[in-house]
């Protein structure tokens, strides 16, 4: 249901995504709120980029596009 290709890499990336996916479907944010089950304040802060977010509420909504959130390597690796 997302775009191809379409990497979540960032906050304002992520933030992008969801207003994108919430306005394909045509939803207000009260529709997407009461579909994932999240506050609509909650909403409104994911889609102005709010830097520190739940992941398990990113991932409720995040799952009504058929997406989710998670690690993604990036080639570094950690030293001990």
């Amino acid at each position: 249901m997302h775009p191809k290709g379409y990497k979540i890499m960032e906050q304002t990336t992520l933030s992008k995504y969801v207003k994108a996916m919430r306005k394909q479907y045509n939803l207000t944010q009260v529709d997407l709120s009461e579909k994932s089950g999240v506050g609509l304040r909650f909403i409104r802060e994911l889609e102005q980029g709010k830097q520190t977010l739940r992941l398990d509420k990113v991932n409720q909504i995040l799952n009504l596009f058929g997406s989710e959130a998670g690690v993604v390597p990036i080639n570094k690796k950690v030293e001990a």
